[in-house]
């Protein structure tokens, strides 16, 4: 059955302008479809190999490493078939010893060497034998407790693998993951003070997109209790500029591996090895804004 459609297309190979009657339709003739195709082909070929090389050379031996006395951390971790994360901690546990310089981190070959001399004895790792459940919430109390709805708690339940079992007609839900869970999608206690969305469009005559908009730009926090959503006062009026914004005495872990460019095992290490004081808040860890700056800002003479 013939197609009365006519649509203008561009020719994905040769560019020119025609008339197809299906949308599906991508080249202007038969020639041009060909030369599209076996120049897809090729291009597949051409990804598939570059990918098995790349593979081939990841599994080689390491040979330039095999006449170097020094290594850094990374080397290090290549030579031994680890990740650079267990690497900074066998360092941060002196299972492995370093010499840490301005900018750099080395190992001794000999020191790597030395840990295969007088191993010790391996200890078979036994899997933890979970406890069992004995806490739980029924559904009308999850709903009581957290304000949320029914069928928000099978949902939620189902995505986040919360266990739970039933009795005599009911469903019982793991008292610990139910918490838990809750506990990382609070709002952080710090703040007090919260707008509702009606305040903030009669204060500042906004509409409830532009609202949204934001409140995402700006990571303003924010909570919700059943079906009202809160934004943290002291936030939006900053992002506003009726506030000035206070000189925070810590940073998020987002906040320091984004100023100092670290990712966040070198951060952590850092803050390991250098005694950095962090505190937990809510789900958040904050590192001490002065003692990192004094660590990993610039160099000055005073």
């Amino acid at each position: 059955m013939s197609s009365n459609i006519d649509i203008q297309k561009k020719c994905m190979w040769c560019g020119q302008v025609f008339t197809a009657h299906k949308m599906s339709t991508s080249c202007c003739s038969h020639k041009c479809a060909s030369a599209a195709y076996k120049d897809r082909v090729r291009k597949e070929r051409v990804a598939a190999y570059q990918k098995e090389q790349s593979i081939q050379e990841l599994n080689e031996p390491i040979k330039d490493l095999e006449q170097k006395e020094f290594f850094t951390p990374t080397e290090a971790a290549k030579l031994l078939g680890v990740s650079r994360a267990s690497i900074y901690r066998y360092m941060a546990d002196n299972t492995i010893k370093a010499v840490q310089f301005k900018g750099k981190t080395l190992i001794r070959r000999k020191d790597i060497d030395a840990l295969f001399e007088n191993p010790v004895s391996y200890n078979k790792r036994h899997p933890k034998e979970r406890a069992p459940i004995t806490e739980f919430y029924t559904t009308a109390e999850v709903k009581e407790k957290y304000n949320v709805k029914d069928s928000w708690i099978f949902v939620v339940a189902k995505k986040h693998n919360i266990p739970r079992t039933f009795n005599r007609g009911k469903t019982y839900w793991s008292k610990k993951h139910i918490d838990n869970y809750f506990a990382k999608k609070a709002a952080d206690p710090e703040i007090t003070e919260w707008y509702t969305v009606a305040e903030i469009q009669e204060k500042f005559r906004m509409t409830l997109a532009s609202i949204y908009s934001l409140a995402s730009s700006n990571a303003i926090p924010k909570k919700k209790e059943g079906i009202m959503v809160y934004y943290s006062k002291k936030h939006f009026d900053i992002a506003k500029g009726v506030a000035e914004p206070e000189e925070p005495q810590y940073y998020t872990v987002a906040e320091a591996m984004e100023k100092f460019n670290l990712t966040r095992d070198q951060l952590y290490h850092y803050a390991t090895y250098h005694n950095i004081p962090r505190v937990k808040v809510g789900k958040y860890t904050k590192i001490s804004r002065p003692e990192l700056d004094k660590l990993l800002g610039a160099p000055k003479i005073e």
